[in-house]
């Protein structure tokens, strides 16, 4: 290495011993059990669905519990333990109401302290001293390390143990504690959390999720087609924008675009008051429990029709400045008798339904109003200068990726664009044409030159943002074309179809998806590629593992819009250090069915892949960087001390 580099690094350490002691330290983690990975996609703004799962560990925390009281507590008691370690601060309130008097609510404290105690070192036994030390809650830091490390004989110290709990209970310190220990198990029993795309879109709070992949403690996450909408909208593609306003008036969401991110959409408002009318071609999907007066759902229906023309418009030139996007058939409006309300689509007439075309020139009928064109820039200003959206959006970029290698696997929301013989589908960009790996590669430099020059609009990154969200060939969409207008205005189904790109029926060979481990470096013998994006539908039988195990779906319908067709609530996947496992979810009701009645959403496991022998942390990402550092470490040791 450099001497220069060599000179910095010694700035961090005093003495031959201190290098010697990160070595040591380094090279022994190597040896340990590798951490849990726990795998979730699809997540659609279903936030408290998500905050279960993720407390639960997808059952791992029940299964911990279980392993350590099973026999001494009953599985009542189970139960009420695992929701108390889901969600602490609700528990101790509910069950302070139920104690009877300080005695016993006292006598409760001390028994929990206990058994947040023994289950601590079995959750975090995995893992080096100094990962649980930096895991503790800080002002309990001392206090739970002396009752950690007792050993069992500690007869000469058994008062001070004693009255070490005493104390906090005495000084009104119980409660924290407690909170503390289950926050602690929490975050241990999963060591890192991959999010496998489309955070965004369908559900009500997507934000919230934001801010809780934001506060994790080791998280990736795989962009879906809905977050690079989001991305896109971020970075200036107003086709985007017109897209995520559309969806969350569709799913009557739009309190995210106002409330969570500050958007402002009177402009939009006063535009569909005044051109539309009620439509129920354009009414807000609502779930059965929802309730919503008549004056909103037509001011929503008003302002999703707005939204819809104008994004319909903005499709027309991107089509017809890319060729090589090859959409042409999507020149929709252009293909519309105004007169007769009819469409021709591939040689055959349609008659048209519902329609809302009060701001279309039949003569220009891409062309914006002036007063279309004022509404959408105002809102892109908008959504540029949300300081939330910002902050969310940069932690997406920074932590997020069109598809990541971790630990042998891909990872990839969606597809690998594939021809029907199985090779990898080509597109031309410019002058080169790219397939696979690399033009994933592209797509993702596109996005990031996108989001990094944001004052550039509708230019090729802009453009491939969009392509990304509703192209053939782009690795987030796999179908051959996007059929909404057909959805909004054309009674016949068969318009409606959106055919997909053949790996969505390749990808149950293992050949195939041999082949694209191989293309992405991997080993094809011992990777598997993990997918979101289309819902696996249990209730017709469907199996998320194929392939022979190669290929493994997890999107499982977190989406309350997808429950009814998928029979479940979603799929995640664990790989700890004996192999992996698929869980399947039932529907989450609510935290307070968890916190009263003990119900939980783990509903079945299915073996994906059993390690013959438990693998270590050499073997994964984090051991490649660790032995890295142990090699700069030898370095630096050998420069300034063995010479």
């Amino acid at each position: 290495m450099d001497s220069k580099l060599l000179d910095l690094l010694a700035q961090r350490y005093d003495s031959e011993e201190e290098i010697v002691t990160a070595i040591t330290n380094r090279e022994a983690i190597l040896h340990l059990p590798k951490g849990t990975e726990h795998f979730v996609s699809d997540l659609h703004g279903e936030y408290h669905a998500f905050q279960h799962v993720l407390r639960n560990g997808a059952g791992k925390v029940k299964e911990k519990i279980r392993d350590i009281f099973e026999g001494e507590l009953s599985d009542q008691e189970i139960n009420e333990f695992s929701s108390l370690v889901y969600y602490p601060e609700d528990k101790v309130k509910l069950i302070k109401v139920r104690m009877n008097n300080a005695q016993e609510l006292n006598q409760w404290y001390t028994e929990i302290i206990d058994y947040m105690i023994r289950l601590l070192p079995y959750v975090s036994s995995k893992y080096t001293r100094t990962k649980l030390h930096n895991a503790l809650p800080k002002q309990f830091a001392f206090i739970i390390e002396e009752l950690l490390y007792k050993t069992g004989d500690h007869f000469n110290k058994e008062q001070y143990y004693t009255k070490m709990v005493q104390q906090i209970i005495s000084l009104g310190q119980a409660e924290k504690l407690i909170v503390g220990l289950a926050y602690t198990v929490q975050r241990l029993v999963v060591d890192h959390l991959h999010v496998v795309g489309d955070i965004y879109d369908r559900g009500p709070e997507p934000d919230k999720i934001m801010d809780t992949l934001i506060d994790n403690h080791s998280v990736d996450i795989q962009w879906g087609n809905h977050d690079v909408l989001w991305i896109g909208a971020f970075a200036g593609s107003k086709v985007c924008l017109a897209n995520i306003i559309r969806i969350c008036a569709r799913y009557a969401n739009l309190d995210i675009i106002e409330d969570a991110y500050g958007i402002n959409l009177r402009p939009l408002v006063n535009l569909a008051e005044k051109y539309y009318e009620d439509n129920p071609a354009f009414r807000p999907k609502l779930h059965k429990d929802e309730e919503m007066s008549d004056f909103e759902q037509i001011q929503i229906t008003k302002i999703h029709q707005a939204i819809a023309i104008i994004q319909f418009k903005l499709e027309s030139p991107i089509i017809k400045r890319r060729p090589d996007f090859q959409m042409e058939d999507r020149l929709l409006l252009e293909k519309v008798d105004y007169d007769s309300d009819e469409i021709t689509l591939r040689g055959e007439k349609y008659p048209l339904e519902n329609t809302c075309f009060a701001t279309v020139d039949p003569k220009q009928p891409a062309a914006l109003l002036e007063e279309e064109i004022e509404v959408i820039d105002k809102l892109l200003f908008s959504v540029q200068h949300s300081e939330k959206l910002a902050r969310h959006m940069n932690f997406l970029m920074k932590k997020g990726s069109l598809y990541l290698k971790y630990n042998g696997n891909l990872l990839i929301h969606g597809c690998i664009p594939l021809d029907e013989e199985g090779n990898m589908a080509e597109m031309k960009i410019g002058d080169q044409t790219y397939a696979g790996r690399e033009l994933l590669d592209v797509f993702e430099k596109y996005v990031r030159h996108a989001f990094a020059h944001v004052e550039e609009t509708d230019d090729l990154a802009t453009d491939i943002i969009w392509y990304l969200w509703a192209g053939k060939y782009s690795s987030l969409f796999g179908k051959k074309e996007m059929t909404t207008f057909e959805r909004y205005f054309i009674k016949d189904k068969q318009t409606h179809k959106e055919i997909k790109n053949p790996y969505y029926y390749l990808r149950e060979k293992q050949e195939v998806c041999r082949d694209i481990l191989t293309d992405f470096g991997l080993d094809p013998d011992q990777g598997h590629i993990i997918n979101g994006h289309t819902p696996v539908k249990e209730i017709e039988g469907e199996n998320p593992v194929k392939a022979d195990g190669k290929m493994i779906v997890i999107d499982g319908g977190f989406s309350k819009a997808y429950q009814s067709t998928t029979g479940i609530a979603g799929y995640t996947l664990l790989f700890n250090s004996y192999g992996m496992q698929i869980v399947a979810h039932k529907q989450f009701t609510s935290k307070e069915d968890v916190l009263e009645n003990g119900t939980d959403v783990l509903s079945v496991r299915r073996l994906v892949d059993k390690e013959l022998e438990r693998k270590k942390v050499l073997e994964t990402n984090v051991g490649e960087e660790l032995q890295q550092e142990i090699s700069i470490l030898k370095s630096l040791l050998e420069y300034r001390y063995k010479n």
